[in-house]
């Protein structure tokens, strides 16, 4: 019995390696085309296609699965299933017909919540207190097709985006290789979902991460991790960007105007955990100080809040700016 598996991302790797360990017969991967990355602008395979060839396995990167060409060449395949894993492409009704077994699609969160593009970083920035995998039938919706199983993870207050997704990543591979052989067999009957609860999620974009200093320090922490690793959280001291990469709220105002860098006193340094990090400075938000644990200058590699302000002292008592001031 031949699958066809489709995704692009590091995100889609553990699935990918568990199904060609798990003796699949993967006729074929499919992912996105090469793409030009780096100073100087190199085409560059996405990682799916790096596994791929490591495996062994024929590799394919159409740059639609419109065309009729394209579908034809998927269709000489033969799958009994296709396996969708972050590919990055809408599926269309002639290759959602084309299997037997339809067309599987593994979502990192617990659908209806968190349709599209950005659900890993829409759990974070929504606080959620847990996410996790979902392994549906597609239709031609956006992630709006019957499930077939779940399983959920508790996010921790230290999670990124990064660290998240790797977690999810693992549990996807398990769930995808449990219930893969279970649909093959019968044995599941996919559940609707329920439409009240749904939400839906967008692509992220690069200036979504400039920080807006009215908001909360709670919101802010939330954006600094949901945004890790891209677009990554920043703002300007001077007009020279400066990117948040870790940070903690604290229940403290300084009584200064909205971005401005603080020193930390004793009590409230110690209000942040041991686990995130040691906070050399704050920044006053619209509810709270945001802690600054790493921060990174234009060009310069990121640093422990500590090593920055050693570098940098005169900038306790300036204020940050998004956009940078003229």
């Amino acid at each position: 019995m031949a699958i066809v598996f489709m995704g692009t991302p590091h995100f889609a790797l553990p699935s990918l390696r568990a199904l060609a360990e798990a003796g699949y017969d993967i006729a074929a991967v499919y992912t996105r085309p090469d793409r030009p990355a780096g100073r100087g602008l190199r085409p560059q395979p996405p990682p799916v296609k790096l596994l791929a060839q490591e495996l062994g396995l024929p590799v394919r990167q159409p740059d639609s699965l419109r065309r009729p060409e394209a579908i034809e060449e998927l269709q000489a395949l033969a799958p009994e299933v296709i396996v969708v894993c972050a590919y990055g492409q809408i599926l269309r009704r002639p290759v959602l017909e084309l299997p037997p077994k339809g067309v599987l699609n593994v979502h990192p969160s617990l659908l209806p919540r968190h349709r599209g593009p950005s659900p890993i970083a829409a759990a974070i920035l929504a606080g959620d207190p847990e996410t996790g995998v979902t392994v549906m039938l597609m239709d031609e919706g956006m992630d709006t097709g019957p499930i077939l199983s779940q399983r959920s993870l508790p996010i921790s207050p230290f999670d990124t985006a990064g660290t998240l997704g790797e977690r999810l990543s693992r549990l996807a591979a398990e769930l995808l290789l449990e219930t893969l052989p279970r649909w093959l067999r019968g044995e599941i009957a996919p559940q609707p979902q329920d439409e009240s609860r749904a939400t839906v999620t967008r692509l992220l974009r690069k200036e979504d991460g400039a920080i807006d200093w009215h908001l909360s320090a709670e919101e802010l922490w939330r954006r600094v991790r949901a945004f890790n690793p891209w677009p990554g959280a920043y703002t300007y001291l001077d007009g020279e960007q400066l990117h948040i990469w870790e940070a903690w709220p604290l229940p403290f105002d300084s009584g200064f105007p909205l971005g401005t860098v603080v020193a930390l006193s004793a009590e409230q340094a110690s209000s942040v955990p041991a686990e995130a990090g040691r906070a050399a400075f704050a920044v006053q938000t619209g509810a709270g100080l945001l802690a600054v644990l790493r921060v990174q200058r234009a060009g310069r590699r990121p640093l422990p809040s500590e090593e920055f302000l050693r570098g940098m002292p005169r900038i306790i008592g300036r204020r940050l700016s998004t956009p940078p001031e003229a």
